[in-house]
């Protein structure tokens, strides 16, 4: 009987510890169920979204479970958004803010977009990214990030957290130690950050201790090998990264959360139940799962590979029990900051137009566009569609044709990508040079100088025309003086539309 009471007591621990997503804009009954028996975490992805009153409904039948349920959504704002995922984020992103650096803007821009998601009864977003984009070629951070100068990415790291939790949600810091210097998208493979200690804490780690010192309660450990503390095991499974560093040098006593587990850069070595015991051992708290894997069964497998490992000696049941104690004591503070966060916002809506003024405030033109602006007729769009990585979702909408056209009706519009060019299904003299004889041409591109095919279009369609405006929505590139640009440092909806009213002459600059 004492072991049966055990048993149930370990399914409890190895519960409060998961942060599960589910299928629906309606909570399934096995979760129902689970919240009941102990579960202290959901996370919502766009799946489960229609509209801020519906996201609002579905959280209040899920605390009717738990009052102090804590409900996560991996919202950046930007082109990463779960919320606005139907139409594109009405903020602009990280680099955007940064490009500005106002920090006064990006708090706004902050505590704008905790209204929208306090509205929903969401109490944590895994946001801000902390990471510095070091590296130009980095494949899942890019323009998520505020910058490329660690100060920089610290004061407004600091700015965002303040501004979010002003609004009663709380902030997540990602991706620790930093996932800003790599190479290989951790949604696939295990990416490496091969720098020594002194580099790191210079180059990598300011913007976390910014975020500590703004009061960020939890922090995201990113799927990243970093050999100068840890040869053999990533950021994630490692107790050098997340206890020595993160714990010890940093002073962080808040929840450690995982980055997705079920991500190929763990999964592919330790299976998603083995990566869920190894990461709870090392350090995390609170392990973040169904962005893919959402499942009943999913939650039931890593239930049970945490009581078993339990009782197999490999995860001490001290360590359970104290990220269990973590995850309750962060669900006791978010619940406090929801209940000031609706104190303090009741006079505020979210929506109140700051986000569009940042996107304008972010966009920089160059001389030969400004030239050639406005349009004085409407044009013909030209946009490169890369494969983007999977924290961006697909179904968001992107781009400048949209807005063009409700500016100038007329405005006609094609989009590729890099494999209808490489199987020569598509020719860009017949889908974008034909159709723009004799109007404007307008060519939109996203990181064209991380993604070969789509500089080489870039490079086709200027020299074929030179009048070309070429709007870049990604990491701004090394296009000649004499090309025609403009920069809008992110692809959010408005970023597009401040992109447009440039275009047309009806931006107020």
């Amino acid at each position: 009987m004492a072991s049966s009471k055990h048993s149930g007591e370990l399914r409890r621990l190895a519960l409060s510890v998961l942060q599960p997503g589910f299928v629906g804009t309606e909570p399934p009954d096995w979760l129902l169920r689970d919240i009941a028996d102990g579960l202290a975490s959901v996370v919502l992805f766009s799946r489960n979204i229609v509209s801020v009153e519906q996201v609002a409904r579905l959280t209040a039948r899920l605390r009717a479970e738990n009052p102090e349920l804590i409900v996560a959504i991996d919202e950046e704002a930007g082109d990463v958004t779960r919320i606005e995922s139907a139409t594109g984020s009405s903020r602009p992103g990280n680099f955007a803010l940064g490009t500005v650096d106002d920090t006064e803007l990006t708090g706004a821009v902050a505590a704008d977009l905790g209204r929208q998601l306090h509205a929903a009864g969401v109490s944590l977003d895994y946001a801000p990214s902390a990471d510095v984009n070091s590296n130009p070629d980095n494949p899942i951070i890019g323009v998520r990030s505020f910058g490329a100068d660690p100060a920089l990415v610290a004061r407004h790291t600091a700015a965002w957290i303040r501004g979010l939790q002003s609004s009663g949600v709380a902030a997540c810091a990602k991706h620790f130690p930093g996932h800003g210097d790599v190479a290989v998208d951790s949604h696939h493979d295990l990416p490496a950050y091969p720098a020594g200690r002194e580099e790191i804490a210079a180059q990598a780690l300011p913007p976390f201790r910014a975020a500590v010192e703004a009061g960020v309660r939890a922090v995201m450990s990113g799927h990243l090998l970093v050999p100068a503390y840890d040869p053999d095991l990533p950021a994630t499974l490692s107790r050098r990264v997340l206890g020595d560093l993160l714990r010890g040098e940093l002073g962080f006593d808040g929840l450690v959360v995982s980055d997705a587990i079920e991500m190929g850069a763990v999964t592919a070595r330790h299976g998603i139940d083995g990566a869920t015991v190894k990461a709870v051992a090392a350090g995390v708290d609170a392990v973040c799962v169904g962005g893919e894997s959402a499942e009943e069964a999913t939650v039931a497998l890593l239930v049970e590979a945490l009581v078993a490992a339990v009782a197999a000696g490999e995860l001490p049941e001290e360590r359970l029990a104290d990220a269990a104690d973590r995850v309750r004591e962060f669900a006791r503070w978010s619940a406090r900051l929801r209940a000031d966060g609706g104190t303090r916002s009741a006079g505020g809506a979210a929506g109140d137009g700051i986000g569009h003024i940042a996107a304008r405030r972010a966009v920089r033109v160059t001389g030969a566009a400004r030239d050639a602006l406005p349009l004085t007729a409407a044009p013909h769009v030209v946009e490169l569609t890369p494969v983007t990585n999977m924290a961006v979702g697909d179904e968001t909408p992107w781009g400048v044709a949209g807005p063009l056209r409700e500016r100038l009706p007329d405005t006609t519009s094609v989009r590729v990508g890099g494999r209808d060019l490489e199987r020569g299904t598509v020719a860009l003299e017949r889908c974008a040079l034909e159709p723009a004889a004799g109007r404007p041409l307008v060519i939109v591109a996203r990181d064209a100088a991380r993604h070969a095919w789509m500089g080489r279009a870039v490079t086709g369609l200027t020299a074929a025309r030179p009048d070309a405006i070429v709007v870049e929505m990604g990491l701004p590139g090394t296009a000649g003086a004499a090309v025609a640009q403009i920069f809008t440092h992110g692809a959010s909806a408005a970023s597009g539309v401040a992109a447009a009213e440039v275009l047309t002459g009806s931006a107020d600059r």
